[in-house]
């Protein structure tokens, strides 16, 4: 994981120059990682979906590489529990993580954090942006942000979408213990970063892999994975709803009101 205020500086560059969301670091989610039942263990794996599994939490920057991971938290655990038991939710918690200071977006004038863009399974802070909850009206801000932040997202679904339809290992219940699973599936992360920044990169990735987009219109034309019997072995974990916090509310709102900007606008937002 970056280190520095400069490391980070290149993620957000990246996102802004590849998906045009300024100030984003980072895209995370989290899958349950079905396994065999372990051993003695009662319920404690025992997940919301109905069998047995360890959970594996990941940042992913924006060439779909991983940036930071924790795995082996039993299924059982909710998906805030999820959460609060990672290194980096205390790291961003205690400003441990060196982000740099809040900037201000093209074009605005308030000063913004760098945020990690996530799905509704994770608490809305001012380091983190999820969705307007609920559907929202057509051509409103709240509705292009949802968009604009669900293609930036993109990163990270297309990741493990990848490593669900390469990896062999995570297409079946892993008859291993939860311990020795948590080790295949960092293995797995790994030499994904390691393929991905290899000079086999086009073996490992060819074009076509990715989900891919029409720069004009917007359209997108779905990754190979997809067609993979199993882009579905990575079960996401449950989206619940939080109160948050006016600060973490008025960063969403300041997105919002940039990509309705003109500094901020793409051509297609408002089809899309």
């Amino acid at each position: 994981m970056p280190k520095t205020e400069a490391e980070w500086k290149v993620i957000s560059k990246e996102f802004n120059d590849k998906w045009n969301f300024p100030n984003c670091v980072g895209a995370f989610d989290g899958k349950h990682i079905e396994l065999q039942a372990p051993i003695h263990s009662g319920t404690e794996y025992f997940n919301y979906k109905g069998f047995f599994s360890i959970v594996l939490f990941a940042v992913v920057d924006a060439h779909y590489n991983f940036i930071y991971a924790s795995v082996g938290c039993q299924g059982r655990i909710s998906d805030g529990g999820v959460f609060s038991h990672t290194t980096f939710r205390d790291c961003l918690r205690n400003n441990t993580m060196h982000l740099p200071p809040p900037t201000p977006l093209p074009g605005r004038t308030d000063k913004t954090p760098y945020v990690f863009v996530a799905d509704d399974a994770f608490p809305l802070s001012k380091h983190i942006m999820k969705p307007y909850p609920g559907i929202q009206k057509k051509d409103s801000k709240e509705r292009v942000f949802n968009y604009r932040l669900s293609r930036a997202r993109r990163v990270s679904e297309n990741a493990f979408g990848i490593i669900s339809s390469v990896y062999r290992i995570l297409q079946r219940p892993m008859l291993l213990k939860p311990e020795w699973a948590t080790l295949v599936v960092l293995a797995v992360l790994y030499l994904h970063n390691y393929l991905r920044k290899s000079n086999s990169k086009s073996v490992y990735n060819p074009v076509g892999t990715f989900d891919s987009e029409c720069s004009t219109t917007g359209e997108i034309n779905p990754g190979h994975w997809r067609q993979s019997p199993s882009n579905q072995a990575l079960v996401n974990i449950p989206r619940t709803s939080r109160r948050s916090t006016d600060e973490a509310q008025a960063t969403r709102k300041e997105f919002a009101d940039f990509f309705a900007s003109p500094a901020g606008k793409l051509s297609f937002q408002q089809d899309k």
